[in-house]
Order: C-alpha cells, then sequence, then structure tokens
C-alpha cells in the first residue's frame, strides 16, 4: 500500500486517478485551489465523489510553499503525483502570469519538497504540447521539443528541464507524463469534445478551427490511468512517457461520434486556424509499452459514447 499525495485532485485526470488508487488498496490525500479557470461547480462535485469513497481533498495552491510541505508531511507520503496546473493553450494568450505562476513557481515548489523528502519519487504532468512545432510524426521522447507554439507549453517543457536539473543535482526520482488529448467522463469544460456536446445539445453552433483539417491523438481517461498508474509503480530514478493513444483521428472524426452518440446534427461553423494550436499530434509509445507495459485499449468511438452518456446524464 501506497500513501499517494495528489495535487489537482478535483481536477479532470487527478479525480480519476484517485479512485483508482484508493479502489486498489493505496491511501490517497488530495489538493486543490479550486481556481476558476473553468466552472468550479464540476469541481466541488467531482471533490464530494472522492469524499463518499474516503478520498479528502485539502484547500490550497502549490504556491503556498509551507501548506503544501505541511500537508505532504502529514500524510507520510509515500508518492507524489503532481497533477495541478494551469492547463489551455488559449487562455496562455489572454493571462500569461497564471501559467508562471502556477506552472512554473508552483512546480519549484514541487520540487523543493521533493528536495526536503528525497524519498518520495515524483510523478508529474507534462503535455503533448511540448512538441510545439515539431513536424515528424509520431512524436517520440527523444524529439526535439525547442519549438513551442504556445507559453503552455514553454511551461510545460520548462517544468521537464527543471526536473532534469533537481534530478542531477539532488539524485530524485522524477517522472514526467506526456499527455495527449485526454477525454472522457468527468471531464474538462473547456476541451473541445466537451464544449461541442454542450452546443449540439443546445442547437448552437460548434467553432471548427482551421476549417476542419486537424488531427489529435485523443486518449480515452480509463487509459492514462492505467500508463499513469504503471508509471507510480515504477517510479523510475529519471524518465519522461508519452501517453497517447498511438492513433491520431480528425475533428471532423470526433464530431461525428458525438453526433452519432447525442442523437443531433452539429451546427457547424468553420473558422481559420488559432494562434497557438498545431495541426497534428500523434504519440509514440513504444517506451511506454516497453516500461510501463502501456496499451491503450478505448478507441475514439468506445470513449466518445462512454462521455455521451455521463454528459446527457450529468446535465439533465
Amino acid at each position: 500500500m501506497k500513501n499517494v499525495f495528489i495535487t489537482g485532485a478535483a481536477g479532470f485526470i487527478g479525480f480519476h486517478m484517485a479512485k483508482h488508487l484508493a479502489l486498489r488498496g493505496d491511501k490517497v490525500l488530495g489538493f486543490d485551489n479550486f481556481n476558476s479557470y473553468y466552472d468550479t461547480a464540476l469541481k466541488r462535485e467531482r471533490a464530494r465523489e472522492l469524499e463518499k469513497m474516503g478520498i479528502y481533498i485539502i484547500p490550497g495552491d502549490i504556491q503556498n510553499f509551507s501548506l503544501l510541505q505541511q500537508s505532504i508531511e502529514s500524510h507520510r507520503t509515500t508518492h507524489l503525483l503532481h497533477l495541478a496546473a494551469q492547463a489551455g493553450v488559449r487562455h496562455s494568450l489572454k493571462a500569461p502570469r497564471d501559467y508562471l505562476q502556477s506552472n512554473i513557481d508552483g512546480f519549484l515548489n514541487i520540487l523543493e519538497v521533493c528536495r526536503l523528502h528525497p524519498h518520495i519519487p515524483l510523478i508529474y504532468a507534462s503535455s503533448s504540447s511540448v512538441y510545439g512545432l515539431n513536424q515528424k510524426i509520431p512524436f517520440g521522447i527523444d524529439d526535439r521539443t525547442d519549438r513551442q507554439a504556445s507559453l503552455y507549453g514553454v511551461t510545460k517543457k520548462t517544468n521537464e528541464l527543471m526536473a532534469h536539473s533537481y534530478h542531477h543535482l539532488f539524485g530524485l526520482s522524477l517522472t514526467g507524463l506526456r499527455f495527449f488529448t485526454v477525454y472522457g467522463p468527468w471531464g474538462r469544460p473547456d476541451m473541445a469534445y466537451f464544449s461541442f456536446a454542450k452546443n449540439i445539445l443546445n442547437g448552437d453552433p460548434i467553432e471548427i478551427y482551421n476549417h476542419g483539417n486537424m488531427e489529435r491523438d485523443f486518449t480515452y481517461i480509463d487509459d492514462v490511468v492505467a500508463g499513469t498508474a504503471a508509471a507510480l509503480d515504477l517510479s523510475h530514478p529519471f524518465a519522461i512517457f508519452n501517453l497517447g493513444n498511438n492513433k491520431p483521428q480528425t475533428v471532423i472524426d470526433l464530431i461525428s461520434c458525438l453526433e452519432k452518440e447525442l442523437g443531433c446534427k452539429a451546427v457547424k461553423r468553420f473558422s481559420p486556424i488559432q494562434p497557438g494550436d498545431v495541426l497534428s499530434t500523434y504519440a509514440d509509445i513504444e517506451e511506454s509499452k516497453k516500461q510501463l507495459n502501456f496499451c491503450p485499449k478505448v478507441s475514439l468511438e468506445e470513449g466518445i459514447a462512454h462521455f455521451a452518456r455521463w454528459f446527457k446524464e450529468y446535465h439533465s
């Protein structure tokens, strides 16, 4: 049994990870600032679901070092899963300081706590956004990642560089996970599939950027949870892994799946590509297969069916 401390536990991936780890017998404590980047009601509802399982979330910000340290120590933490971050590519164009404060200053606090407790392995969320303007596909963990397309990507790449430095200097066990377009029940309202579903059911137009000529390596939440749990169990001295479906599909494919499962046709409005967007993401998962036994099982069609059932029930 592990004592796992999860930052961002009221977030989408954090919520699912907390449930999974608790169900397999680990002792889980959460930490979340419940910020208003998207509707806090959804975060509070996730927290209530976790409380039903005996999983509690400390209200707190990772920028508060003393509270963070005290919380981690009081839990007698054996493993630290850091998922708290300011997410969203487009929001980074409007509020860049939010990303520097949470994703860089906050991550420094996480590393400093680990420096004080070097026996605690850290598994942290990176992102496919670190590949930026890389045109080689699929994206491999050894590919060039120094040409970012967004400030969000910059902050996530900075996390990886900071982690490497702290591993080199202090011998900390640090594993970064590059998540690829994670979707599913209890997901983030700012993500395209979520906002598309809402607009389709309401009969409102959906905005399709680059006229639909974009691909994403859509990865279902259960597959991401399995890969993340495996990385936590492995607690590699220092590693970076891709967690993606290894099967990119177009935004039009996504919309078709939503239309089928929601029983409504989308009102489509096509627009040019937006600043910060990339044309395609595609994860090379060979290393994840070897070291984490990572094997995505859920297709986009199946995953969207699961999401649509939850979405209609939750919003009814």
